[in-house]
């Protein structure tokens, strides 16, 4: 794969990687993409000569920008032992990921003010193998830290509508949901919202996977979704849902996005390719809020993708040590664990229904990095930096837990055969496979 190249004195490029299968943001095409100190500097002829100090030829394998995940709980501070900053990165770039961005809540203190955000930079720092953002947190009582979180380099604030699942992080009221909006709107932030309407959401009555479905109805999000939509036209800010799993949302997010709100909302791996009738009795590696829906919904969601109605996809990566996770449905953590496996269990199910690798870069890497305002992120384009993923879209293997770099060898994909296969990493133009190089992002 690489060549063999004695570089001249003073070598115009650090790096030239070429592939027949460049994913651009105007399709694959056949390039030769140039590196100099971290960053794109050109988009050359895939034969062209460009003396470099490292040339590699990929030819028929792709090579795709790094993904952007915007949605992953790192837990750390707090509670390492669910998930670390070295566990969590380690995984994401072994999963073609170059950038994360930290979820507020999980870790102790959770991201709710300048003190918290501090913390949680301190305990990321020299532990990162890919880039790292943090969100902020909108809890009650903490309207006056939004401003100050923002002018630090935050990249949005996330809430709840219904119980967070802990204690420290509690969910907003129709009234304060409107008082932080406004708040943002003030200084031009953004608003990640968990949506589900609590009064519709009731106790699982048992054990089973049915039973815990039908405590999380469909209703429950797209009441949530219409409220967040009426107070985005109310107060101008800017509002993204997060991990939609139920297909009654696509309605009142269609109507926002054709009155020119400024509501965008992403989906996960997990909604796209799981499905309800097939969640194993006691795999509560399959747990989650949302849930996982109907294969019927899930073909639903996939429409809205396809038309744009839904973004991005993200992982929504929230793991957890394995005593949380029995013994039923009704009493483990939700969360589930994919930060290393998205790129592969999205591509294995968008190249069944005709998808290209195009499509899964604007999904996992252009989008996300848009909706957190990473400059420099998501297109192989040049002044970006180098993230660059060599993937073999064509290779197939069964999932092993055991072998991925999350804290915890827990994840519904185990034993799923999926296609394709991260070969290399490039993080700002080096490889993500050894010391940790990632930047934190952001402010101090």
């Amino acid at each position: 794969m690489t060549r063999p190249v004695t570089p001249p004195a003073a070598a115009p490029y650090d790096l030239v990687v070429r592939s027949r299968r460049v994913v651009t943001a105007e399709g694959e095409r056949a390039l030769a993409v140039a590196v100099r100190g971290g960053r794109i500097e050109a988009l050359h002829p895939y034969d062209a000569g460009a003396a470099a100090a490292e040339d590699i030829d990929l030819r028929d394998l792709a090579l795709l920008p790094g993904l952007v995940d915007t949605h992953v709980h790192v837990n750390e501070p707090g509670r390492t032992h669910w998930e670390g900053f070295a566990s969590a990165t380690r995984a994401a770039a072994a999963g073609g990921v170059t950038t994360i961005v930290d979820m507020p809540l999980n870790s102790l203190p959770p991201t709710v003010d300048a003190a918290a955000l501090a913390a949680k930079r301190r305990a990321a720092e020299g532990r990162c193998h890919v880039d790292v953002g943090f969100w902020g947190g909108a809890v009650p009582g903490n309207l006056k830290d939004l401003r100050p979180l923002h002018e630090r380099g935050v990249h949005g604030f996330k809430c709840f509508l219904s119980p967070s699942g802990v204690p420290e992080f509690p969910p907003l009221s129709p009234g304060e949901l409107r008082e932080v909006m406004t708040e943002i709107a003030g200084f031009g932030g953004l608003l990640v919202v968990h949506a589900e309407d609590p009064a519709l959401l009731t106790e699982c009555a048992g054990p089973s996977y049915r039973e815990f479905l039908a405590s999380r109805p469909g209703a429950a999000e797209r009441s949530a979704v219409e409220l967040v939509v009426r107070l985005a036209a109310e107060t101008g800010a800017r509002a993204h849902i997060l991990h939609v799993s139920s297909a009654e949302c696509l309605p009142p997010l269609e109507a926002a996005r054709a009155a020119g709100l400024p509501v965008s909302a992403e989906t996960c791996p997990h909604y796209l390719t799981l499905d309800a009738e097939r969640v194993p009795e006691g795999g509560t590696a399959y747990k989650c809020c949302p849930p996982i829906r109907s294969a019927a919904n899930r073909d639903l969601l996939w429409d809205g993708l396809a038309r744009g109605v839904l973004s991005c996809v993200v992982s929504d990566h929230s793991p957890s040590a394995a005593d949380l996770k029995v013994p039923d449905f009704a009493a483990a953590w939700g969360g589930v664990a994919s930060l290393q496996l998205g790129l592969r269990v999205v591509w294995t199910e968008a190249a069944r229904r005709g998808h290209g690798l195009a499509d899964v870069a604007r999904w996992m890497s252009e989008g996300p990095a848009a909706l957190a305002g990473l400059t420099g992120k998501g297109a192989i384009t040049p002044g970006n930096d180098a993230d660059l993923v060599a993937f073999d879209p064509d290779a197939a293997e069964p999932v092993d837990a055991a072998r991925l770099h999350h804290r915890h060898p827990i994840t519904p994909y185990h034993g799923h055969e999926l296609r394709g296969a991260v070969l290399t990493t490039w993080l700002r133009g080096r490889p993500a496979d050894g010391v940790p190089c990632g930047t934190l992002l952001g402010g101090a």
